[in-house]
């Protein structure tokens, strides 16, 4: 399986490109971009303005992992499709629930 998220002491980073402006949310799987590293694709209705986008995609996740809105941070790519965010919590068992919902690659 690609790593389309990384451990760390204190949560885990998961990629993400995301795509507004979808015809609804959806997390639609994994895909490698052309350099390589993979994201976990996410689509969401709302548009890419003051945050809209990307607070759904927070939203999205929170929902799909079962995890607090509060625990997740968007650390980097905050104004472009490629984003890192930050789930805080235990690594261990944030990584087993990712593999256990991981989508399959497209």
């Amino acid at each position: 399986m690609a790593l389309w998220f990384r451990e760390e002491l204190d949560g885990i980073i998961l990629f993400v490109r995301l795509t507004p402006r979808s015809a609804k949310d959806a997390i639609k799987g994994i895909k490698a971009a052309e350099s390589g590293r993979y994201h976990l694709q996410v689509r969401v209705r709302a548009v890419p303005e003051d945050g809209k986008a990307n607070l759904a995609l927070v939203r999205l996740l929170s929902k799909w992992l079962d995890v607090a809105v509060r625990d997740m941070t968007i650390v980097s790519g905050a104004t472009s499709r490629l984003k890192h965010i930050k789930i805080s919590g235990d690594a261990e068992e944030l990584a087993l629930k990712l593999a256990a919902l991981a989508p399959p690659e497209t």
